[in-house]
């Protein structure tokens, strides 16, 4: 190795002493423990932002797992509903059926009886224009005093005359 440059005369000289100085007052200063310092207190910042990191990313689990939890929950009381509204208008369905069912007989009851009544009054009606004819039938007999000859062909007629105002 040579050390020629160890001499004052040479350039070498000053700038090793200069890195020597430099070194030193570095040294001196402090300033390896600060860097060390502050490499910690990063590597420890970075620590502290994984723990932070890894916290969230359980706490976002717990909220993805109670989220799913609440949609199953959700989603049976859905199907719960559902069933339920379709007992219900199965019920509903029989309950209407049943009511058309009552309407329709007291209908047909009520038209039974209004015909019944509409064929009593027709009798009614019948044996009362009988019983005019045979009324005004026997008037004429005896004012016309008739032979049975006329008298047969007087009911003909009559009988007729009745079956015309009955149709």
């Amino acid at each position: 190795m040579n050390w020629e440059w160890i001499h004052p005369d040479e350039p070498a000289f000053y700038v090793a002493l200069a890195f020597a100085i430099i070194v030193g007052v570095i040294l001196h200063a402090g300033v390896p423990g600060m860097v060390a310092r502050q490499l910690d207190d990063r590597a420890k910042g970075i620590a502290d932002e994984i723990a932070e990191a890894r916290r969230l990313r359980e706490e976002a689990q717990e909220l993805l797992a109670s989220f799913q939890r609440k949609q199953q929950e959700a989603e049976a009381e859905a199907e719960a509903i559902i069933e339920q509204a379709k007992a219900e208008a199965k019920v509903l369905q029989k309950q209407a059926r049943a009511d058309l069912v009552e309407r329709l007989e007291r209908r047909t009851a009520l038209a039974e009886q209004r015909i019944a009544q509409a064929e009593t009054q027709a009798a009614a009606d019948v044996r009362a224009a009988a019983a005019e004819m045979a009324a005004d039938a026997a008037e004429t007999l005896l004012k016309t005093g008739l032979k049975k000859a006329d008298l047969n062909k007087l009911v003909d007629a009559d009988i007729k005359l009745v079956g015309k105002r009955l149709n």
